[in-house]
């Protein structure tokens, strides 16, 4: 009994190495960054001379398309088979793979990189083995831009009409989830009608309409939702009155301006005429000074008080 379990744990462990050795590791990176796929075998000092490294696209319906993403054969990079959307944008961290890191940097990642990739590691004594294995989800995202939200511009009297509201982003990726919020209350909106658009670099723009009745506090937010790169993009909207009212209201500023600078020209006029007639008044007390003065000197000169020429 004893010789059978052995035998049946034996055959199990290679199975259990390789479900541990093939454990997915997921990453996110947006668009136009560069990615590392990481791949550590923890062995210190190795010979890479013995070493075979190979990066590959791990969808086997995609082996057709594209074998080999990256290849290190004797510690020297061999991409003579490398498929060409990966040429001269992947590289290998070569101060790290003496110590067992095989992570692989791409450049300038797209819409198209978007695979589970598989990482590689043989080496080579008597014969060739696998001495470690490495699986990584690389996923795409892009932020989306600040949403814009529209909405009326309402005259007093129409509470309870139907109004409409826009909201937009775009360049984002995945697909965004849109929320309609009433601020007033917090409560969740329905959408009349949301568009999602499709560009050519795989991103997404988002356009989405509501129509509710209309309230005399309306406080309305618009939310774009990344759920991969767990962003929420949000812009709000607060009533706003037109015309009749913000005529009134321009035109009792205009009318509080207007009596502000008509009080400004009577003080002075005021101002100017007080001026006036202190000048007045003393040029006249300087011209009745010198009068008396005069009449006060003839007298003396009639009797004879000055000194006539001899």
């Amino acid at each position: 009994m004893e010789p059978r379990r052995y035998e049946f744990l034996l055959l199990l462990l290679p199975i259990l190495k390789a479900v541990i050795a093939l454990e997915e590791k997921n990453i996110i990176s947006k668009l136009g960054d560069n990615a590392t796929l990481s791949c550590i075998y923890n062995k210190k000092n190795l010979q890479l001379k013995n070493l075979r490294v190979y990066w590959q696209i791990a969808d086997d319906s995609y082996q057709e398309k594209c074998s080999v993403v990256h290849a290190l054969i004797s510690g020297q990079d061999d991409n003579i088979n490398q498929c060409i959307h990966f040429k001269n944008r992947t590289q290998l961290f070569w101060d790290r793979l003496k110590d067992g890191d095989f992570s692989l940097l791409l450049l300038n990642v797209s819409q198209s990189d978007g695979h589970t990739y598989k990482c590689v590691v043989m080496e080579k004594t008597e014969f060739s083995e696998v001495i470690h294995q490495a699986k990584v989800v690389l996923s795409l995202a892009a932020s989306y831009s600040q949403p814009i939200l529209s909405g009326p511009i309402r005259n007093s009297d129409s509470t309870g009409e139907e109004v409409t509201f826009n909201c937009r982003s775009g360049n984002g990726y995945p697909k965004p989830n849109v929320y309609w919020i009433n601020k007033v209350n917090n409560s969740r909106l329905s959408p009349s009608e949301t568009e999602i658009i499709a560009h050519d670099d795989g991103t997404f723009s988002v356009f989405s309409t509501l129509k509710v009745k209309a309230t005399s506090n309306m406080q309305i937010e618009c939310s774009i939702e990344n759920e991969m790169l767990q962003e929420n993009l949000s812009a709000n909207y607060t009533q706003q009155k037109k015309s009749s009212d913000s005529a009134t209201e321009s035109d009792e500023n205009l009318g509080k301006k207007g009596r502000g600078a008509q009080a400004a020209g009577i003080i002075a006029v005021v101002f100017v005429i007080g001026v006036l007639t202190a000048l007045i008044c003393w040029l006249w007390k300087r011209k009745s000074s010198k009068l008396v003065s005069y009449r006060d000197v003839q007298p003396r000169e009639d009797q004879g008080g000055l000194n006539s020429p001899a």
